[in-house]
């Protein structure tokens, strides 16, 4: 069962070194976003600290999907996707696959890039902290849950648009607990709440979604 997934995240991570340019764009979204907050509400330390975890969190969620699309469309392109599904072994371990290399090349990035933007909104030390401690909890939520949006919008004509609407109101938890454990952690109150219920949110998302993903491949398959 690991080699199994190891072997498909091992695969994507290939195709994507490929494409690095997808990488390199969400990336620079990322840092675009995050970046023009502060010159557009002004210099004020008190206000950015106040929109900090916002502004960081939603610009990852939005660079989180700007991959998603083509998380299962390439493969469904080319046919690799209907011999996966052919395949003896489980298409959910082959999703989870999927879903993990998704984090590592959209979601690890900006986990990384995280505490220095925040720099830029006069965090202090432990908010930077907690900041990078939630993205590298929340984001694999993000790429689980996004996967079932994926998988749904298969093929469907203007699925990107599909996608956004499918998967937005599912990535609001994830969005409410990673600013709130920032926000906790800026105000003076722990995150240990925020930061346990994001963690429940990403086992869920990362080892509960791929059965519901596959069940949906096999659908658009059909």
């Amino acid at each position: 069962m690991l080699s199994l997934i190891g072997a498909v995240i091992g695969r994507d991570l290939r195709l994507a070194m490929r494409r690095q340019a997808d990488i390199v764009a969400a990336m620079f979204f990322f840092i675009i976003v995050v970046s023009l907050f502060p010159l557009g509400v002004g210099p004020e330390p008190e206000q950015l600290r106040r929109l900090a975890p916002g502004v960081l969190w939603v610009a990852a969620l939005l660079a989180t999907m700007l991959s998603l699309p083509r998380l299962f469309a390439d493969d469904h392109r080319d046919g690799t996707l209907e011999q996966l599904a052919l395949a003896p072994e489980p298409l959910a371990l082959i999703v989870l696959g999927k879903v993990i290399a998704h984090w590592l090349v959209a979601g690890l990035p900006l986990v990384v890039l995280a505490p220095v933007l925040g720099i830029q909104f006069d965090l202090a030390t432990d908010a930077l902290a907690v900041l990078t401690l939630s993205l590298l909890i929340g984001t694999p939520a993000l790429s689980g849950i996004g996967a079932i949006g994926a998988a749904l919008t298969l093929g469907v004509r203007g699925g990107g648009v599909l996608l956004s609407l499918l998967v937005l109101p599912l990535y609001i938890p994830v969005l409410i607990f990673g600013a709130g454990a920032v926000d906790a952690t800026v105000t003076g109150l722990g995150a240990q709440a925020h930061l346990s219920l994001l963690g429940a949110l990403a086992l869920g998302g990362v080892f509960f979604a791929p059965w519901p993903t596959a069940a949906a491949l096999r659908v658009a398959l059909e």
